[in-house]
């Protein structure tokens, strides 16, 4: 990714989250949390990943919102950016936040048990009480 490529990924995750959360009046649209946006070499295409939160349902009515609201965003997009073509606008789903909890979830149980090497403070160098000592 060139310089250019990010800034301009930069302003359209910065113009689609705040238009999100302040401009977007349809209801479907809750719980949405844009995480990145990738954009390619031309400026052409961008794909905005978003985090969706709820259950599955709740989910799904969200990204059908947004994508009925893509042409909004496009808009707004356009009146930020100054380049030759507005990036078309592809939503994309990003689980990594989900991954990531689910990660943290798996880990818990074993971060918060001892290690079995901790437990037994046996050292193999010194002989135990009841074994006889060689001199």
């Amino acid at each position: 990714m060139t310089r250019r490529t990010e800034r301009v990924g930069e302003a359209i995750r910065e113009v689609v989250s705040r238009a999100i959360l302040f401009e977007i009046k349809d209801p479907r649209v809750q719980g949405v949390t844009v995480t990145r946006c990738d954009v390619t070499g031309d400026l052409r295409h961008s794909k905005v990943y978003v985090s969706l939160m709820g259950t599955e349902s709740v989910q799904k009515l969200a990204l059908r919102g947004l994508e009925s609201a893509r042409g909004f965003l496009q808009r707004k997009v356009a009146e930020r950016l100054e380049t030759r073509y507005t990036p078309h606008i592809d939503i994309v789903v990003d689980d990594s936040v989900k991954r990531s909890l689910e990660i943290a979830r798996l880990l818990r149980p074993v971060m918060a048990t001892p290690s079995e090497s901790e437990d037994s403070p046996e050292v193999a160098d010194e002989p135990a009480d009841d074994e006889p000592r060689e001199e």
